[in-house]
């Protein structure tokens, strides 16, 4: 080991050094011990290495917590050690002690694998020439008031492998507070990128104008839209930047809150068009139990698919191909349980069903009888062919799996109303309810724009004798699902009760 040179700085005190270590007990078992250099230290044992290490920083932290803080007298305890600073450089002999430099510090190291802890004092230099070292506090220069020095607080926290612990025992000295500035300026109040003036009067204009920059702001901070909300403030926008320009007398401001008038109504109508909640002309709203127009679209298609496609003639049948079709329409497969085909009020069910699979439309895996008998612990399965998507592309419903089952409960709340079954409807009666529902207006009056539907229509789609229409408009009549009912040559006019109005596809305006 090479041998410092003597100077003057030998004569100083050697540098305090003390090391932690962390060694296992015996190889077969997980236990460790902890060893100080420090005298007076006893060995204590952890039953495992995390332990362990969060025990040996503690046990260091402490040591740094106790121990004065370091002086000017002391010469780097790291120059019989060997490092960077001490060894002798390319073509010189010898060490030379004058290469410390630097005010004295505790510098702290440890190795990767968490082994070992070592802090020592010596210079600043020597400390940044140590791979991995860490400053835990640094000599300071004698104040002139009288105060005792502080215990080991320095500009840098040692960072040990168990680092939070360490780290909470010696802070890292808080930056000073910046100076207040001498002027504050009055900040500018803006909405829509436009800066609020302060001399705009009146008073309570320029209050909302700020009220609202403030909620515009806030609501771009929500998680989720609230469109509802947001036609709110469109509107209160709208009315405040027509006030503003009138106040002004800049057109801009005018062409702003058109826009604002524009963004709430349409705001307002997709609002509308997701939640189903559509206003009525005398006050009240309706929740709809289809919400979306594509979902009452969707509604129509199904029945003119049905209309054109029924293998067997009479109401009847045609009523349970609809059954079928929502329950087959994404894959051409589905489940079927024996209550479902009796909600429907059919004179011999079984008898169609058969000759549904006579001609080869339904496909079930065993008899009808047992279709009729079967319960939703074991449904049957179903399967109509013409429905099944081909190599050629899909099938002839443009809506996915999750679109279907939405559809099939809206026809079974209309098939299986309260006031129908008590009525004991007909298949006809149900069929001319399905079609009538989705021929309405947001106001629940037949047509799309309140003028009736064509007879014409309502024969295609309830296979009846048009002399008997009359009699299935008095039933539903009687059973409060239509109201002041009027047929004419041509057209059927009236309106659906609001108790019936939830379940309506209303036509596009």
């Amino acid at each position: 080991m090479t041998q410092p040179a003597v100077s003057e700085l030998d004569e100083r005190v050697p540098g305090r050094r003390w090391t932690v270590r962390l060694d296992a007990v015996a190889r077969t078992s997980t236990a460790v011990r902890i060893s100080c250099s420090r005298p007076g230290c006893a060995e204590q044992q952890h039953p495992s290495a995390a332990s362990g290490r969060a025990a040996a920083a503690a046990h260091l932290k402490a040591h740094l917590c106790a121990a004065p803080a370091p002086t000017a007298e002391v010469y780097c305890a790291c120059r019989l050690e060997g490092c960077h600073a001490h060894l002798p450089g390319p073509g010189r002999g010898r060490a030379e002690p004058w290469r410390c430099g630097g005010p004295v510090v505790v510098a702290v190291t440890t190795d990767r694998e968490g082994r070992w802890w070592q802090a020592m004092e010596c210079c600043s230099r020597c400390a940044a020439a140590i791979p991995g070292a860490r400053t835990a506090a640094t000599y300071r220069p004698p104040q002139p008031s009288n105060r005792p020095a502080p215990a080991l607080t320095g500009a840098g926290t040692p960072q040990f492998s168990d680092r939070q612990i360490v780290t909470d025992a010696v802070p890292a000295p808080r930056a000073a507070p910046r100076p207040a500035p001498a002027r504050h300026r009055r900040p500018q109040a803006k909405i829509a990128q436009r800066v609020i003036p302060h001399d705009l009067r009146p008073v309570a204009l320029r209050d909302e104008l700020v009220e609202l920059g403030d909620l515009f702001r806030a609501y771009q901070q929500r998680e989720k839209p609230d469109l509802a909300l947001l036609a709110d403030l469109q509107e209160r926008k709208a009315r405040a930047f027509t006030a503003w320009a009138d106040a002004t007398g800049e057109g801009a401001l005018r062409w702003e809150a058109r826009r604002a008038e524009q963004a709430a109504a349409t705001a307002r109508s997709q609002h509308q068009a997701r939640t189903g909640i559509i206003p009525l002309a005398d006050g009240p709203t309706v929740v709809r139990l289809l919400t979306a127009p594509a979902q009452w679209e969707h509604t129509r298609s199904v029945l003119e698919h049905v209309a054109d496609h029924t293998p067997l003639p009479g109401p009847e049948a045609r009523l349970l191909v609809l059954l079928l079709t929502l329950r087959t329409a994404s894959t051409g497969t589905g489940n079927l349980v024996g209550q479902d085909v009796a909600a429907l009020g059919l004179t011999d069910p079984e008898d169609l069903i058969d000759k549904l699979t006579g001609c080869g439309w339904l496909v079930l895996p065993g008899t009808a009888g047992e279709l009729l008998a079967s319960r939703p612990e074991n449904a049957t399965p179903i399967t109509v062919p013409c429905l099944a998507p081909g190599e050629d592309g899909p099938g002839p419903f443009t809506f996915g799996k999750k679109m279907r089952p939405k559809l099939s409960g809206w026809a079974q709340k209309v098939i299986s109303d309260k006031k129908l079954r008590k009525a004991k409807a007909t298949a006809a009666t149900r069929l001319l309810a399905l079609t009538l529902a989705t021929r309405t207006n947001a106001a629940g009056d037949l047509g799309s724009d309140g003028q009736g539907v064509a007879l014409g229509f309502l024969s295609a789609r309830v296979p009846v004798d048009p002399r008997e229409l009359q009699h299935l408009v008095d039933r539903l009549t009687a059973a409060d699902w239509l109201t002041d009912p009027v047929i004419t040559d041509t057209h059927l006019t009236g309106r659906l009760t609001e108790r019936v109005l939830p379940l309506t596809c209303p036509l596009p305006q």
